[in-house]
């Protein structure tokens, strides 16, 4: 076998999206059947017949060469999209993929927050990422200090961005690591010397934790009488536990059987 040769066409193959390649990833005869789609680091740069795929969910293209996302956009069912590490600048074929709820295009070459309004009409659209610092992916328009403002205003539905939870259920987090990580790159010495913090104090008086007893008379009376209350109940239960031991060892007495002497 011609190693060089079988490398070339097998590259050639993954180039393209193809019915064969698709049917081989995923087993499925009908492309219309698949719903689940990984093809990730394949070097592809021809979207190809990835369009055909209508019922597609979940596709996941990172690591490829792709710049021209127009065969997405039949995909009208399409939730999660991965296109991270690429070589993407427009986003404009996504804007009919009407379904979408999860983007991710790190690493890619996106300039400007301007290449993101092609999708304001995607109202279901809750999470982007245009940066990833695990994989150190990024764009170049996250060169801009307030891209992060800038794309929540364009997108008020936005849920988390960049991996972090912007409203929500843990947002509050979120907020409060990025101010403390704000405070620490700010610096907290200020003139050389850092701040004087003042002493910590005990949440609440001396004495607080401890049960004191009432000097209300009727408060008194009340917990004398509850007293002598529950100690009449305790006797009864005794008397009741004596009555009823005794009765089951007489009806074991008489259920055994009688013995006659022979």
């Amino acid at each position: 076998i011609n190693y060089k040769l079988w490398k070339d066409t097998n590259k050639t193959e993954c180039a393209k999206i193809t019915n064969v390649l698709l049917k081989s990833r995923t087993g499925e005869f009908d492309l219309e059947s698949i719903m689940f789609l990984k093809l990730r680091n394949l070097g592809i740069y021809d979207l190809g017949c990835i369009g055909d795929c209508i019922n597609l969910e979940r596709l996941d293209l990172s690591g490829n060469n792709i710049t021209n996302l127009g065969p997405l956009s039949p995909l009208r069912r399409l939730l999660v999209l991965n296109l991270s590490a690429n070589r993407i600048s427009n986003l404009e074929p996504l804007s009919s993929c009407e379904g979408l709820q999860s983007l991710n295009v790190a690493g890619n070459v996106i300039p400007s927050v301007d290449n993101l309004h092609a999708l304001k009409s995607l109202k279901k659209l809750e999470s982007i990422r245009l940066k990833d610092n695990t994989y150190n992916y990024t764009n170049p328009v996250c060169k801009n200090s307030s891209y992060r403002t800038l794309i929540l205003d364009i997108f008020p539905n936005m849920k988390v961005l960049d991996g972090e939870r912007v409203v929500g259920r843990g947002s509050d987090l979120y907020q409060l690591c990025k101010d403390i990580d704000d405070t620490i790159k700010a610096g907290m010495y200020k003139n050389g010397q850092l701040p004087e913090l003042p002493e910590t104090k005990p949440w609440v008086d001396d004495g607080f934790w401890e049960i004191k007893r009432s000097n209300n008379a009727i408060v008194d009376e009340a917990y004398k009488q509850f007293s002598d209350v529950l100690h009449e109940c305790r006797l009864l239960n005794s008397r009741a536990a004596h009555v009823i031991s005794q009765n089951e060892r007489t009806i074991s007495l008489k259920n055994q059987p009688k013995q006659y002497a022979v």
